[in-house]
């Protein structure tokens, strides 16, 4: 049977974990020494956490290698806090070429801030050299005129470059009434809606409400809005390139298709579990025939961005990296 490797699952449970000693150590991965991947061209990660989204049935966790812990701090150490989550990113820009990073937010909101993006504005402009663009949340249980008055607000001022739907752990579908009117704002302000699709790290999560054809159904329903499958809908990539074929204002991010460290991915290879996991993906961007709706991102801090930038740079050919790694993000984002 050879070596066996952590599962996805094994990995992210075990990222609480990492704040005493890194992800792979934690589940039970050796911890050789990983060469160090080199900064590349600049790039945009669409899909990036600089916050814990609090996500029903997840745990804590923390920025790889660096054990720092992610938005919101503990009462008293908000200001040490902020200040080392922010080295952590310009540690990881500066590895990876980074310059831009589209931040997921928080399932809480409040009446001051309803879209869940208060500590991404706080931590955001102590990171040097890095745009950190907030991304806000769609709550689908707060859809009164007031709340969306309050979230209208935000999207004119142009504080969100994007909406963020947790499929899947949270037990609604795409074309719930409570999403419905964020999809009309998203169009109004040009900003695309993130969906979460594909496997949901909770074992609360429901998995029929994160699989990416229901989107088909939005898609077609608003033309004007731009929708984003999150993880290209992973493991129905057959589904999820169906939905971007189809449909012209759908796009994909590529993050979290393997998680772990960076000794973690050495072992990936070694193991030839990226060479099958590109295989996989290969097909599925094949078929929909539309590598310009294609967006790097490395779910950060489950991987870090440069070694999972590399694992991404197997995808395409060379000559649709520029497009991959920015150029798409700048023409969906407006980054």
């Amino acid at each position: 049977m050879g070596e066996s490797l952590p599962t996805r699952r094994g990995v992210l449970a075990a990222a609480g974990a990492a704040l005493a000693g890194g992800l792979a150590r934690a589940a039970g991965v050796e911890t050789a020494p990983a060469p160090r991947p080199k900064p590349g061209p600049p790039l945009v990660d669409s899909h990036f956490h600089l916050v814990d989204p609090r996500l029903p049935g997840t745990p804590d966790i923390a920025a790889p290698d660096e054990g720092v812990p992610l938005a919101p701090f503990p009462e008293g150490g908000e200001r040490d806090g902020a200040r080392r989550l922010a080295r952590a990113i310009e540690a990881t820009a500066a590895e990876s070429g980074m310059v831009a990073a589209l931040c997921m937010p928080r399932t809480e909101v409040s009446d001051r801030d309803p879209l869940g993006i208060k500590e991404i504005e706080a931590v955001a402009p102590l990171v040097r050299g890095v745009k950190l663009h907030p991304v806000g949340f769609a709550n689908p249980e707060r859809f009164d005129r007031d709340h969306l008055a309050r979230v209208e607000a935000v999207l004119r001022q142009g504080r969100v470059k994007a909406l963020k739907v947790y499929l899947g752990y949270l037990h609604y579908g795409p074309d719930h009434p409570g999403y419905r009117p964020y999809y009309a704002l998203a169009a109004k302000y040009l900003v695309p809606v993130v969906f979460h699709t594909g496997d949901p790290y909770s074992r609360k999560a429901k998995v029929k409400f994160a699989r990416p054809l229901p989107v088909d159904d939005v898609a077609v329903d608003f033309p004007d809005t731009r929708f984003v499958l999150a993880h290209f809908g992973n493991p129905w990539l057959a589904d999820a390139a169906e939905v971007v074929y189809k449909n012209p204002n759908v796009w994909a991010d590529l993050s979290g298709f393997l998680v772990g460290d960076r000794e973690a991915f050495a072992r990936y290879g070694k193991a030839g579990v990226l060479g099958r996991a590109a295989d996989r993906v290969r097909a599925a961007i094949e078929f929909t025939g539309a590598p310009d709706r294609f967006l790097f991102g490395s779910d950060w801090p489950l991987a870090p961005v440069a070694v999972y930038r590399d694992f991404v740079r197997t995808l395409f050919p060379e000559e649709e990296h520029p497009a991959v790694f920015r150029d798409n993000a700048r023409t969906l984002f407006g980054v």
